[in-house]
């Protein structure tokens, strides 16, 4: 099936605008200004949040754009040679105004409370590290973790996506499911980007250290994405490493 860029084009920008929308909603409305309470889902209810938004759209527009809805796996599907450079840099400008448009519209809707919204450093859910973050990690955590955890998660799909995987089909639910696992992990440490739109969105609002502290999640997750897809390829799924 030939699908038109156009077409995949809005739906990265659709599926990442649900993504933010989403996930960091779960963060800000179902918590308390983006700080998981008991009041709230906790953060087991939001690393579900992300999961079942990624799962969601996976099913929704995996077969028309492969539902990359994030810049380090497009870079990293470059690396491993699925996809051409040009077309990856359509997807990462449909991801990042997705993410824009995800966190504008929740911005809309907790700035209307009647009771009022205070927006406080890392509001609507944008990432970050440090003192007065979540568990006060420092940089050297937060970018070993958003490495880590972006080359786990773009082994689990470039393994579950493979056209060696019997068991393809599934690969919604593994790719949903291990996001879940990555920020039931790391949500105290960064928040958990894996993401560079996802980080962007919120951080555009929220201003000052979510923007300052923004390098940290492009750089970090792009390398973790394309190290993953080098080891992937060399290691685990080189043509040489299986026999007929």
């Amino acid at each position: 099936m030939n699908v038109s860029l156009t077409s995949k084009i809005v739906a990265e920008m659709l599926g990442t605008m649900v993504l933010v929308l989403m996930g960091c909603g779960s963060a800000v409305i179902a918590a308390s200004n983006g700080i998981p309470d008991v009041n709230g889902v906790g953060l087991l209810g939001i690393a579900f949040a992300f999961g079942l938004s990624v799962l969601a759209m996976v099913y929704a527009i995996g077969h028309i754009s492969g539902c990359h809805i994030n810049p380090a796996i497009s870079v990293a599907m470059v690396v491993a040679g699925r996809m051409k450079a040009k077309e990856a840099a359509f997807y990462i400008i449909a991801q990042i105004i997705g993410a824009i448009i995800g966190a504008g519209i929740l911005y809309v809707i907790v700035t209307n409370q009647i009771a009022g919204f205070e927006l406080k450093p890392y509001a609507l859910g944008s990432n970050g590290w440090g003192a007065g973050y979540l568990g006060e990690y420092n940089t050297v955590a937060a970018f070993v973790a958003e490495f880590i955890f972006t080359f786990i998660f773009l082994l689990v799909i470039l393994g579950s996506t493979s056209t060696k995987n019997i068991n393809g089909g599934f690969a919604g639910l593994a790719i949903g499911l291990s996001l879940t696992l990555i920020h039931i992990v790391g949500i105290k440490i960064t928040g958990v980007s894996v993401n560079p739109a996802r980080s962007i969105g919120p951080a555009i609002f929220a201003g000052g250290a979510a923007i300052s502290q923004l390098w940290l999640f492009i750089v970090a997750p792009i390398l973790g994405g394309a190290v993953a897809a080098l080891v992937h390829g060399a290691l685990i799924e080189n043509p040489k490493n299986f026999k007929e």
